[in-house]
Parts: C-alpha cells; structure tokens; sequence
C-alpha cells in the first residue's frame, strides 16, 4: 500500500487499480492472479482457517499445496472472520477503497454481512463487483458449484472418453479457468465502461454459463443443429485428420483442418494420390470417410518415428505435434522461446510458478509478490484500513 492510502504504483497496466478478493479456490483466484500480474494492487480477503486450496495436497513445495501456489502469487493476505462485527467492519471499509471486489460464495452469501453489491455500491458507486457462482443467482442458486459437477451437469463428460467407455472428467478444472477469465473480461469491460461513466456495475458469471459458452462447436451442434454431441474418443466430429494416429513408435497429433493442409500432409506422407482420391478431396468428404481413409494414413504413418513426422510435417506448414507429458509441454514451450516458468520472490521465498501468457510491448506483466502466507499482510492491511480514512 502506498503511504497515502491508495494501491501502490507498479508500472504495469492496470498500476493504481485495488482489487479487494473475497474469492477462493480457482475461477475467482486465478482472475485476481491476473489482475495482480497485470499491476493490480490485490488484497486476498481469506477466512482464519484458509484458502481451501491451501490444503489441497500433495503435491507440494516446502510443505505448501502446488495448487495454491499456482493462482496466487502477488497478492496480500489478511484473515478476516466475517461473523465478527470488527473484522466486517475492515471488510466494508476495503470494499469502499476498492475499484473491483471479486466474490465467490453462495449467491447471497455476501448479503448476510453487508457486503452485496447494492450495499457497497451505495457508499462505492464506482465499484466494479464481480460475482462468480457455479449455476447463477436465480433457479440455480441454492446449488453449490464446483468444476467437476459442471463438467458433468454442462454435459462435458459425455464428449469425453472412449467412444465405448464411460464418461471421464478433463485433466483439469477447466470451466473454473474459464470463468475466471471470463470475470477478467467483464471486469475489464466494466472498467472501461467506468472511464467514460464514472459508474461500476455488477457483473456476474456462473460456472455453467462459461461452460455452455466455452463448449462453443459442440453447444451449437445442439442450438443450431438439433444434434446432440457423443463421446468420439480423440476424433474431432467435423474434421479429419484431426486426432492422435500411430507411427512407427509413437502417436502423433496431426491437425489438418483443411483441405490445403490435407494435400500437405499426403505429399509429406508420401502418398499424394490420397489427396486426389474423390473419397478424400474435401473435408467433409473426408469426414464421411473417416474409417476408410484413416488406415491408409496410419500404413504410410508407420515408415517414420514421431519425431522425425513432426518435423517433416512442421517443416510442411502442417499443424502437428507429438503427445508429450506436462514436463514435455514445458520443454517445448521453452524451446520455442515462451520462457513459461518465471520465478517470484527471493530467497526462501521464492517460488517458481508459470508465467501470465499474455505479453505487451509497452506494459509487461509483473511478479513482485510471492504466494502470501494466510494472513502476511494482516497487520499491514489492519493499520492501513484503520488509519487516515478517505
């Protein structure tokens, strides 16, 4: 905090902006994260048990969960129990500094203390507040939300999985990560619509709002062609070749998603009479003919290791790449120069944790603060709030 009580200057773009995080777990954190590394001065706003994400482990580094290292690095930490009259007066107080709240709990949740959007907006009326549920604020709000009960709800795990097996979750919590920069994108367009107003808003985002949304092709397969999606394995259900197949050693993801790329991948392949072949010509021709074509590519796929098709097809102008583990994605983003890693704080401090992935040319993101311990900044916050109030 800067000495006169307003959010400390850090240079990046969003530098003199508060942002007052009543938010846990992922969607609410993550966005926050963002803000910070974008310049934001961010107070976490943490129960005195904890960001749950706290104790989710293993894995961990120097006995504290990888997970909440991941989406909370530059912010402060300061524990306040809302069901205690002083500590909800420090939390209205920092509502009233904020440019942007950010909350997660239970739609009306953040009524019972006094710190919905129309009882802070009345003494902030510049406030952005953003509200992230998992299935909105009106039918669905008694329904608590986390990620895998959207991925199955929203119908995301009857696309994945073997054709012939049972529906599985995505590796990770995408719709959390999803919303959460979903709410950067409303927070932002709301800031932008304060600039010309002066006025904030409230913006709201759900869990399976995001995932209808981010389930784009598949959501309009449904809206737009009364089709309702089915689990394909690793095939694509308008494009082919668009999917792992077998070489002489390893899979190999190849995306031709059109027909240029598709006479690209035959002559690398050695087999330019597949692309002539009226079987094969267009993509939905292809598509039809999945089943005969594929074998055809996996018989002349099977000359060469992955390895050497990938640069082949690289070298071609052909979309493709090898199917690595998480430590292969990292590889691969370092030798194509993305520097994914980048280490915050110093000394034991410091963690390394995966860069923001969005690059400016004048206003990069920055990394000063580590992943807070709960409470760090308490005392520092406590003082701030207390004293020389605007």
């Amino acid at each position: 905090m800067a000495d006169d009580g307003s959010a400390a200057t850090t240079g990046g773009p969003l530098a003199g902006l508060l942002v007052a995080d009543f938010s846990r777990v992922l969607a609410g954190p993550y966005a926050t994260m963002l803000l910070a590394d974008l310049g934001a001065e961010v107070v976490k706003v943490e129960s005195p048990q904890g960001d749950e994400t706290r104790t989710w482990m293993p894995p961990t580094r120097d006995e504290t969960s990888t997970y909440y290292l991941g989406i909370n690095r530059g912010k402060r930490s300061i524990a306040l129990d809302l069901r205690d009259p002083d500590d909800v007066v420090l939390a209205k107080e920092l509502a009233r500094r904020a440019d942007v709240l950010i909350e997660n709990l239970r739609p009306g949740g953040m009524a019972k203390y006094g710190l919905d959007y129309a009882s802070v907006a009345a003494d902030n009326p510049a406030l952005v507040y953003a509200s992230i549920s998992g299935f909105g604020s009106t039918g669905g709000a008694h329904v608590p939300g986390y990620d895998l009960m959207v991925q199955a709800v929203s119908g995301l795990m009857s696309l994945t999985g073997p054709k012939d097996g049972p529906p599985y979750r995505a590796g990770i919590s995408m719709f959390d990560v999803m919303a959460g920069k979903d709410a950067l994108i409303g927070i932002l367009a709301a800031l932008r619509h304060r600039d010309a107003t002066g006025r904030g808003q409230h913006v709201e985002l759900s869990l399976l709002a995001s995932a209808m949304s981010g389930m784009v092709n598949q959501s309009s397969a449904y809206v737009a062609g009364g089709v309702v999606p089915h689990r394909m394995g690793n095939a694509h259900p308008s494009v082919f070749p668009y999917e792992p197949l077998p070489t002489a050693d390893n899979d190999i993801v190849i995306a031709a998603a059109n027909d240029g790329l598709y006479r690209r991948v035959c002559q690398v392949l050695g087999v330019p009479e597949l692309a002539d072949d009226p079987r094969f010509v267009r993509n939905a021709d292809r598509t039809k003919h999945r089943e005969e074509l594929r074998p055809l590519l996996i018989e002349a796929l099977s000359a060469k290791g992955a390895d050497e098709w990938f640069e082949l097809l690289v070298d071609a102008g052909v979309p493709c790449g090898p199917i690595n583990t998480v430590a292969g994605g990292f590889a691969i983003a370092e030798r194509f120069g993305l520097d994914p890693v980048v280490t915050v704080g110093e000394g034991d401090r410091a963690v390394p944790t995966t860069r923001n992935p969005i690059r400016f040319s004048d206003t990069p993101a920055t990394y000063e603060l580590p992943p807070p311990e709960l409470d760090e900044h308490g005392d520092e916050l406590r003082r701030w709030l207390t004293e020389g109030k605007s």
